[in-house]
């Protein structure tokens, strides 16, 4: 194992060589945007890097101040002390996706800046891990080329959702294997910044990746003819049920027990981030089909579920987003061109 260290020192290497950015997609000074892929088509070092990146993250010490959250206490508990706090003003609204656009993109440079990362953040493509049958041998879950898999089974679902089971929950109890089997998790349950350490906890759900993960979910969402619709139907808004791609990779990971099925703290589990930029894929994938007109597409409601405008007016370009302590605000605007200045990066594949 002596010649790891060798061999991760040549990352930078193998990852300037996989650029496949055209210059012509530059905008400003953006001029070598980098690539986000698949998690499966990293090479193994690539794979063990990120998850080293992480985890560096994870033992850096905290910008956030504990007069502000007690239980704060690391660089990575940062962003899910954000997320608590916006929870309410950052889902079910006309901005949920810039925002969290912007999310991943603070995250993808705090990997890279303080944790000497070199590739781009990768992405989950959940459609090629459905169906059910499929989903508990996905790559992501691999104990050492991945995120670890399920926890063990716990028979009486509680915590994140104790008035809906999620079907087909499968676990429940702390990640037993990979590289976040001793993960330390400070804050939650739901909006609790006090401070409550325990283990990672994943209560998966193959029906429940089946049923909202696959090509015909993603196609439908990639069908609606402007942004408003277009993000109702990713959020599931439009099913009776509330669910779609977006609660799809929550909910399939995180059941009912899991941190990455509660809805304030499921920046927590790393896998949070990789399904998150795949949302993120599929929003570039559908402004790539018609990109002059949808780069200006955005519409919905600033405040929480308020369709019809009864409490507020809609997001517009100019509407600003905060990320705390975490990185500089931004608008709307800001985030609509992955290839923009502030973002730069392109995704290796997308949906069409």
């Amino acid at each position: 194992m002596k010649v790891l260290p060798h061999l991760l020192a040549l990352l930078p290497l193998f990852f300037a060589a996989s650029s496949d950015a055209s210059p012509a997609e530059a905008r400003g000074t953006c001029r070598h945007p980098i690539v986000r892929r698949e998690w499966r088509r990293l090479g193994k070092l690539q794979q063990l890097d990120y998850i080293r990146a992480v985890k560096c993250l994870q033992a850096k010490p905290p910008l956030t101040s504990t007069s502000v959250a007690p239980g704060v206490g690391s660089r990575y508990d940062d962003l899910i002390v954000t997320h608590v706090q916006q929870t309410f003003t950052v889902h079910l609204v006309g901005h949920f996706l810039p925002w969290h656009r912007f999310m991943m993109a603070v995250y993808e440079k705090a990997l890279r800046n303080e944790c000497g990362y070199h590739g781009a953040q990768p992405y989950w493509d959940w459609t090629l891990d459905v169906p059910a049958s499929k989903f508990l041998d996905s790559p992501l879950f691999h104990p050492i080329f991945g995120f670890g898999g399920n926890g063990p089974y716990l028979p009486t679902p509680t915590t994140t959702h104790p008035d809906y089971v999620i079907p087909g929950r499968s676990g429940g109890g702390c990640v037993a294997s990979g590289p976040f089997k001793h993960m330390q998790v400070r804050l939650g349950p739901g909006d609790d910044l006090t401070g409550n350490p325990r283990c990672l906890h994943r209560d998966m759900s193959p029906y429940f990746a089946g049923r909202y993960l696959g090509t015909n979910v993603t196609s439908l969402v990639m069908s609606q003819p402007d942004y408003g619709w277009f993000y109702r139907t990713l959020d599931g808004d439009t099913n009776p049920d509330r669910s779609s791609i977006h609660g799809g990779g929550h909910y399939a990971v995180g059941g009912n027990r899991g941190e990455m099925g509660d809805l304030h703290v499921s920046p927590t589990d790393p896998l949070f981030y990789m399904h998150h930029t795949n949302l993120d894929r599929v929003w570039w994938s559908w402004q790539k089909k018609n990109l002059p007109a949808r780069l200006a597409d955005i519409s919905g409601p600033i405040n929480i579920l308020d369709y019809d405008n009864l409490i507020g007016g809609n997001v517009t370009l100019d509407f600003p987003l905060t990320l705390g302590v975490n990185a500089a605000d931004v608008t709307i605007g800001d985030m609509m061109d992955i290839r923009s200045d502030k973002l730069c990066y392109v995704y290796d594949q997308v949906y069409t």
